[in-house]
């Protein structure tokens, strides 16, 4: 877990709303430097603008959905969090586990993020066809359903604009380079700005 904020060298502020970023490789910057990946500089956008909140990354490489569930409910005692972002389901759909298992996974990540206070963000993953089109469809439909569901905010495939494209895309075919990570940011920031509490002008 990081704080990015003290990793900034910015003032660590007890009364700042938190952002806790619950994610696999693709929040946790695998492959590249950690102040190069998208978590962070979401921290940096957010205090150029004049926002007062502090990003948690409690993103994991290899992380699923189970994963994620054991680590919350310490997460959001540790870090009281204003907002979750939610960022997992790739690697359960990456490994073909079964998609109601996900989605119960998925759906009690966001109860227990709602029932903290917490405003939630749910990020849509796509997978390659690996498993054939029918799982392929169920698993990227599992986002907008639950995001419906919950009547949560719902940010549009993470990857759009970077998955398939080479030259963002690692010599692995699956992570996300630096050159990227801006990209990310601005998929997640439609989303995200307006569920923020404007800064005082």
């Amino acid at each position: 877990m990081l704080m990015l904020a003290a990793l900034l060298g910015g003032p660590a502020h007890a009364e700042a709303p938190v952002i806790l970023v619950l994610g696999d490789s693709l929040s946790a910057a695998y492959g590249i430097p950690a102040e190069q990946g998208w978590v962070n500089l979401l921290q940096r956008r957010l205090a150029e603008r004049g926002f007062p909140h502090q990003v948690v990354n409690n993103s994991i490489s290899g992380d699923t959905t189970s994963g994620g569930l054991s680590r919350l409910p310490a997460a959001l005692t540790r870090e009281k969090p204003a907002m979750v972002i939610l960022e997992l389901g790739a690697n359960d759909g990456l490994r073909g586990q079964p998609i109601m298992a996900m989605t119960t996974n998925l759906a009690q990540l966001i109860e227990l993020a709602q029932q903290s206070g917490a405003k939630v963000i749910l990020a849509e993953m796509r997978i390659p066809p690996n498993y054939g089109s029918l799982y392929t469809q169920k698993f990227q439909a599992v986002f907008s359903e639950l995001a419906k569901r919950y009547d949560i905010a719902l940010i549009p495939f993470l990857l759009d604009g970077v998955a398939g494209n080479p030259a963002l895309i690692q010599d692995d075919g699956l992570h996300p380079r630096a050159e990227a990570q801006a990209r990310i940011l601005d998929n997640v920031w439609p989303t995200l700005e307006p569920l923020l509490q404007k800064p005082q002008q």
